[in-house]
């Protein structure tokens, strides 16, 4: 469906709900009606009106003291029967913690949504020094081990497409922002069976992801080991790549992923 087809389609009044949500939701503070207006350029009446029906469904919520609004308990319930729903979170973790009593490192299973990579879930690492991630969070495709995977197994037309819409935005010394090396780049992973991302999205920290594949031959969700990089070397990136590919292997199965035959 392409932009016009799409405006056609839309119902204004529940457009502009979930476009109050957005706000609300990327503010991570309450709001007062004026921010809000102000932030969606809207009259103060169309966002009082919208927000005072959200308020009765318990969408978003009203502080008594201030008057200002914040995401209601409505939807932390949906998100939760929504986890509840997704197969592959339930399928995934068993495999994703017996791979993190293996190695103690971060393991994380992520992804692809509007073009970047949305975690689904994580165990964090055993070691003294961890790594900050969270549930829900999204970041580039183009320098995460998971989203080079995720990349990787789409037609290189549809993952090109993905790049230049949301960018290659250079995050370390070690970012590949030319197309063409990243067309190299996936074609290797495609090969190799794995991606990895060599301090790309922050220094000192290295990831390596493999894919997952379902019951119809796709790749739609990733799994990952995330680590120092100091400490992700030698045997010992042999091994994490091993076990990640292992356990990728494992949950791919358990979605119904019949591997096929060699000729």
């Amino acid at each position: 469906m392409d932009e016009t087809d799409r405006t056609k389609s839309h119902v204004q009044s529940l457009a502009r709900a979930l476009r109050l949500l957005e706000a609300l939701a990327n503010a991570d503070r309450e709001l007062s009606l004026t921010e809000l207006a102000e932030t969606l350029e809207w009259p103060k009446s169309t966002a009082h009106g919208i927000l005072a029906t959200l308020r009765d469904y318990r969408f978003v919520d009203q502080s008594p003291l201030n008057g200002r609004y914040r995401l209601g308990v409505r939807l932390f319930e949906f998100g939760q029967k929504a986890a509840r729903n997704w197969g592959i979170r339930e399928i995934a973790l068993p495999v994703m913690q017996k791979l993190n009593s293996q190695c103690g490192e971060m393991v994380q299973l992520a992804t692809e949504d509007a073009g970047e990579v949305f975690y689904l879930e994580k165990i964090d690492s055993t070691h003294i020094i961890r790594i900050v991630s969270e549930i829900g969070i999204r970041l580039p495709m183009h320098c995460s081990g998971l989203g080079k995977v995720l990349l990787a197994y789409r037609p290189y037309a549809e993952a090109r497409s993905i790049l230049m819409r949301n960018g290659m935005r250079r995050m370390t010394n070690n970012t590949i922002t030319d197309p063409v090396l990243m067309e190299s780049e996936l074609a290797q992973i495609r090969k190799q069976g794995f991606a990895q991302d060599n301090q790309e999205i922050m220094e000192g920290l290295r990831c390596i992801a493999a894919p997952i594949w379902d019951k119809n031959g796709e790749v739609r969700y990733a799994v990952s080991i995330s680590g120092l990089a100091e400490r992700l070397t030698g045997n010992y990136f042999d091994f994490i790549k091993n076990a990640v590919m292992e356990a990728a292997a494992e949950i791919s199965k358990n979605m119904g992923y019949i591997e096929p035959e060699e000729e």
